[in-house]
């Protein structure tokens, strides 16, 4: 059983006093959740948003070592850069990939400690036209080169037939829903979040919102599985298993190197094989992806590494 603090224990845990703690659930997001009129507050989503909302990183002492064939990712999940991932290990034998999936802040702040070589993002920005940029740029202390892995459909994913009548977000607050949701960090919730925000609706009066899976396949199988109605994930899931999905928007999913490893030559071999069409034959023409951008240079501009959007 998780831990719920009270108010006062939630208070004491901040070092704030007990009217800070509801302007930090009303304005910045403290997760809580009401039951029989009284706020709690479960300690390991708080330690998550206070992870989340952290800025300042002290600098680490660690380095990764020269590379010597093993090429480290770490990150946003997605089944497409786990088939990518073992294609690479298949074409090149003395080279040996690896993920970690941490979410995609997991994964700046993975690379800002000099874990991996690699992070996958698709962090959406508050303007809604941008990805990542804003988030790099404030976790880490150098922009890291930005290439793009692939374009996704993200939505919400629902039981095949779509019983439950869910057309929009919003849908999901009716009292008869029951959700299944993705952690605080990873970009799928912070879409839900933003959508939800816009919906005008508290995710914490949602049945299930507060149950949280590390993997889009999970969401996709708790709904299979007949505990959850719907739940945020990307269309290749929803097709992988046959269920239903309510399309939000095309997202930009995005790879971000330190430009102290971009030429390290595991990460040349990965981003050349974003060209190939061993690459590009893993994805269906309906699977939810688009390849248009795959491997292309979105930041930084004009520089020696590569112009924007021109092949790695």
């Amino acid at each position: 059983m998780k831990k719920f603090l009270s108010t006062k224990e939630i208070a004491q845990f901040l070092d704030v006093n007990e009217k800070m703690v509801y302007t930090l659930v009303a304005e910045k997001g403290l997760p809580a959740t009401k039951i029989t009129g009284k706020w709690l507050f479960p300690r390991h989503l708080v330690e998550q948003w206070i992870e989340t909302n952290t800025t300042n990183y002290p600098e680490t002492a660690t380095h990764l070592p020269p590379y010597h064939g093993l090429l480290i990712i770490t990150g946003s999940n997605d089944p497409l850069l786990d088939r990518t991932i073992s294609l690479f290990n298949t074409l090149h034998s003395d080279h040996v990939a690896v993920f970690g999936n941490l979410g995609s802040m997991g994964g700046l702040r993975a690379l800002r400690r000099n874990l991996c070589h690699m992070a996958s993002s698709h962090l959406l920005q508050d303007n809604e036209a941008e990805y990542n940029f804003d988030f790099a740029s404030q976790e880490l202390d150098t922009m890291p080169a930005v290439v793009n892995f692939c374009k996704r459909e993200q939505g919400i994913l629902v039981t095949k037939g779509n019983p439950k009548k869910i057309f929009t977000v919003a849908d999901l607050a009716r009292p008869n829903m029951r959700i299944i949701n993705r952690p605080l960090g990873t970009g799928t919730r912070l879409l839900l979040d933003m959508e939800l925000k816009k919906a005008g609706i508290n995710g914490d009066k949602i049945h299930g919102y507060h149950n949280e899976v590390n993997r889009h396949l999970d969401i996709g199988l708790e709904i299979l599985a007949g505990r959850a109605d719907a739940g945020p994930g990307i269309r290749a899931v929803a097709d992988v298993l046959d269920i239903g999905f309510i399309p939000l928007r095309w997202e930009r999913y995005d790879l971000m190197v330190s430009k102290e490893r971009f030429f390290d030559e595991g990460v040349q071999l990965f981003l050349g094989l974003l060209h190939q069409n061993e690459f590009r034959n893993l994805v269906n023409e309906n699977s939810g992806y688009d390849l248009n951008l795959s491997g292309k240079m979105l930041y930084p501009a004009g520089s020696n590494l590569k112009g924007k959007e021109q092949p790695v």
